[in-house]
């Protein structure tokens, strides 16, 4: 089972953005949400949250969400989420999120996500423009991501 829900890790990130001064699109959140999926994956072996994540022309978007904030285009999110309700392994994860992938512009978000294999896998040779809704395997992201891990891992010794 997993430990939270996509709605509320999008809700701790537009928090957190707001508490810094920072603004957040909704471009920049589906990516956001879509590494902290990931990366739970790969270093816990458990899903962050049950949501599916698909392999949309401009990288990983997790539907629900992204219908949610859609009416604020290409602008910042200004929606405040009320409290947030999440354990300490999962604040402290995605603040690791934040602090490693935060200081990306969308833009960039979505290109790193173009260049990795989960997204890539989904989409199956698909042109960079041609819509799908191909689910980006819990799977492909785990050992992806594992693999960078363990690469990290290695290049620290």
């Amino acid at each position: 089972m997993a430990r939270t829900t996509a709605n509320k890790v999008a809700d701790f990130f537009i928090h957190f953005c707001h508490e810094h001064g920072d603004f957040i699109s909704n471009l920049k959140l589906q990516k956001l949400v879509y590494y902290a999926q990931a990366w739970h994956l790969a270093l816990y072996d458990e899903p962050l949250f049950d949501e599916p994540i698909e392999a949309w022309v401009h990288g990983p978007v997790i539907p629900e969400l992204y219908r949610k904030f859609k009416h604020y285009g290409w602008e910042p999110i200004s929606y405040e989420p009320d409290e947030i309700e999440l354990d300490e392994h999962t604040k402290q994860h995605l603040i690791e999120i934040i602090d490693v992938f935060g200081g990306f512009t969308a833009y960039e978000l979505e290109q790193m996500t173009h260049n990795e294999a989960p997204w890539v896998n989904a989409r199956q040779g698909l042109a960079i423009d041609e819509p799908s809704n191909a689910i980006i395997s819990h799977e492909d992201m785990r050992n992806y991501y594992k693999r960078i891990a363990s690469q990290e891992d290695d290049s620290d010794k």
